[in-house]
């Protein structure tokens, strides 16, 4: 079955640097479009980024602009999320979607607190 387990979240100082992994499994991850979410307390979930299958970035949120950047190893089934210059406000807890067979699955996810 579809899985997504994502990890490398933690407690990081403002202007500090993380990079979110999410491991796939359960379908063709070469073939489909990754997206990334987060959602921080009390708020809607928003989307952060979009990877298409061809390794693109897109739809990156205004806020995280110029600082986060989204990858793909399709030898490891993994989708990366590079975040640098963190700030207070991007403190939530990120997710990695996908669409397979008409369905949505999302991990677990990984809790991201920035902090001094």
């Amino acid at each position: 079955q579809v899985q997504l387990v994502e990890s490398g979240g933690g407690l990081v100082q403002p202007g500090g640097s993380l990079r979110l992994s999410c491991a796939a499994s359960g379908f063709t991850f070469s073939s489909v479009a990754m997206t990334w979410y987060r959602q921080a307390a009390g708020k809607e979930r928003e989307l952060v980024t979009v990877l298409t299958s061809a390794g693109r970035g897109i739809n990156y949120a205004d806020s995280v602009k110029g600082r986060f950047t989204v990858s793909r190893d399709n030898d490891k089934n993994t989708v990366y999320l590079q975040m640098n210059r963190l700030k207070p406000e991007d403190t939530a807890v990120y997710y990695c979607n996908v669409w397979v067979r008409g369905s949505s699955y999302q991990g677990q996810g990984t809790q991201v607190t920035v902090s001094s």
